[in-house]
């Protein structure tokens, strides 16, 4: 009897296991439900810190990369051509960007919609006429506006970085999750992972496994005139800093005032404080 039972405990614990190693291969080969799938590598930026700026020729190459690949499919709404001086073109540079851009105005005196060169004035005009358009022609899902983007899309980062980035001014999640999601296709997906017909697999997408995006970007796809490595990952790198520019044009002088603001706080906390000590220096406490 003892015999049996102990046989019986050895069937019992090889049945458990047995039901562990499935359970964790059945883990293993599941579909994720956590998105994305692979957080974005935080990169060095130029204007990130306290005293961050743009580099103005990383924001030239990221508008030709923009322009000679995003803006087949993707608008930039609310960016006035005039804009662009930022980036260090003059009055005419601009101008003739512009010109090349035809603009959808009207009414005429006669009542007629027409079409112009651009203007400096004028802001990017977007590549469907609308929503509806945009998503017939991308298999039903229209490619969203890239004015924002860089503010609009950032990865929840956690405990304990989340801390931490409150000291550090950490504030580029988006431009990280833009270049993580441009330069992350062509990777397999894991077992167990099912990529919809149509679509395909991007490891850093936050909504999903895939997108309806195909993969945008490819080695030697726009030429650089100022001798910059011309792959995936510098592509990815300009486009995301140029978007970063786009959503928030104003960051230095954010943050060169924030600076006088915080220097001024600390000499009138001085002042109040000597202050104190004159008034209540005779008096007894």
């Amino acid at each position: 009897m003892r015999k049996i039972l102990h046989g019986l405990a050895a069937l019992a614990i090889v049945a458990a296991g047995t039901v562990v190693v499935a359970a964790a291969q059945d883990e293993k080969n599941a579909e994720p439900t956590h998105f994305p799938m692979l957080p974005p590598q935080q990169l060095s930026w130029s204007f990130a810190g306290p005293f961050g700026t743009y580099d103005k020729e990383q924001l030239q190459r990221g508008l030709k990369v923009y322009r000679e690949v995003c803006s087949a499919c993707h608008s930039l709404n609310l960016v006035a051509f005039r804009s662009l001086k930022d980036l260090g073109y003059s009055d005419a540079q601009v101008k003739a960007f512009a010109a090349q851009y035809q603009i959808h105005d009207g009414p005429n005196d006669d009542g007629d919609m027409f079409d112009r060169p651009g203007k400096p004035s004028d802001h990017f005009p977007a590549p469907f006429p609308n929503e509806e358009a945009a998503a017939a022609a991308n298999g039903g899902a229209a490619p969203p506006d890239l004015s924002l983007m860089a503010k609009a899309r950032e990865v929840q980062r956690g405990f304990p970085r989340f801390i931490f980035d409150i000291f550090t001014q950490y504030e580029e999640g988006g431009p990280d999750y833009i270049h993580a999601f441009v330069s992350g296709f062509g990777q397999n997906p894991p077992a167990g992972v099912t990529i919809p017909e149509g679509t395909f697999y991007n490891p850093h997408f936050m909504s999903a496994v895939s997108t309806h995006m195909p993969p945008p970007l490819q080695d030697g796809q726009v030429a650089y005139d100022d001798g910059a490595p011309q792959t995936v990952n510098q592509y990815a790198t300009d486009v995301a800093a140029f978007l970063m520019w786009a959503a928030e044009p104003h960051l230095q002088v954010r943050k060169e005032i924030g600076f006088r603001v915080m220097i001024f706080l600390l000499i009138f906390g001085v002042l109040v404080y000597l202050t104190k000590r004159k008034v209540w220096a005779e008096v007894a406490h």
